[in-house]
C-alpha cells in the first residue's frame, strides 16, 4: 500500500502501530513490503507520508470502505465448503497468501486461471506451459427488450425497431468482413454493433474501429449466445 510493490512477499501491517492502541482489525490492516514495514514502525500514517499526501489520501479512502462485500463472499465460500464435507466429500482449503506465495516461487504471472492452478499443496510443483492461455467469456447479455431509446428527459425519441435480425444478422453476431477497397480494405473480424432494416451493418473490431458496409459483405462466424469468446 505504501510504494506499489506487488510481486514481492509482503507482510502486514498495522495502520495505526500497535505501541499507540492501534487494534488488530481488518481497518487497521494493511499490506506492505519489508522495507516499507521497517521504515514506518511506530510512526503514525500522516508522519510517515507527509511527503506523499496521494497515497496518504487514497489509503485514508480505503480504510473507510465498507467490508460489506468481502464478508459475503467469505461467508458464502465456508458455507460451500461446508455443505460438500456434508455430502461425505474431502474438502481442503487454503489461504490466497498460500496461492499467491506458490504462484510467485514459480515466477507465473498474476491472473485468475493462474492462481486456479497454483492453489494449496499441489500448486506448490504445478507446471504451466509457457504457450497456454486461458479462454476469456464475458456475458454481454441478449439485447434489450425496450423498443425506444430514451432521450435525457425519460421520454422515448425515435422509432421502434421492428425486426431484430436482418438478412439473418443480429448485433451481437460475431462475423467476418470481407471489405474489397476503401480505408479499411481487407478482412475483419468482430461483433456486429448494429444492424439497420435498409442492410447497412456496423462491425466492432478488436482494436475497437468500428465499420459500416452492407450486409452481403458479411458472413457469420457464431451466432450471438449471450457470451464474448476471447
Amino acid at each position: 500500500m505504501y510504494c506499489g510493490e506487488r510481486d514481492g512477499i509482503l507482510e502486514l501491517d498495522h495502520v495505526v502501530p500497535r505501541s499507540r492502541g492501534g487494534s488488530n482489525r481488518v481497518s487497521n490492516l494493511v499490506c506492505a513490503c519489508h522495507d516499507c514495514n521497517q521504515d514506518k514502525g511506530s510512526k503514525s500514517l500522516e508522519t510517515f507520508l507527509a511527503e506523499r499526501p496521494q497515497v496518504l489520501a487514497a489509503i485514508k479512502r480505503q480504510l473507510k470502505a465498507p467490508l460489506r462485500d468481502a464478508a459475503a463472499l467469505n461467508a458464502t465460500r465456508f458455507a460451500i465448503a461446508r455443505h460438500v464435507r456434508s455430502l461425505g466429500l474431502e474438502v481442503r482449503t487454503w489461504t490466497g497468501g498460500r496461492t499467491k506465495f506458490n504462484r510467485t516461487n514459480l515466477g507465473y504471472i498474476k491472473d485468475h486461471w493462474v492462481d486456479a492452478a497454483c492453489v494449496g499443496e499441489t500448486g506448490a510443483a504445478v507446471t504451466i506451459p509457457s504457450h497456454l492461455t486461458a479462454i476469456q467469456i464475458q456475458a454481454t447479455g441478449r439485447g434489450q427488450r425496450r423498443t425506444h431509446r430514451n432521450n435525457r428527459y425519460g421520454f422515448p425519441q425515435g422509432h421502434p425497431r421492428r425486426v431484430k435480425r436482418v438478412a439473418g444478422f443480429s448485433s451481437g453476431d460475431l462475423v467476418r468482413l470481407n471489405q474489397p477497397r476503401g480505408r479499411y480494405r481487407g478482412v475483419h473480424i468482430g461483433r456486429l454493433a448494429g444492424v439497420r432494416e435498409r442492410g447497412d451493418f456496423d462491425i466492432r473490431t478488436a482494436s475497437g474501429v468500428k465499420i459500416t458496409a452492407p450486409w452481403h459483405r458479411f458472413e457469420r462466424v457464431q451466432r450471438a449466445d449471450g457470451y464474448a469468446y476471447a
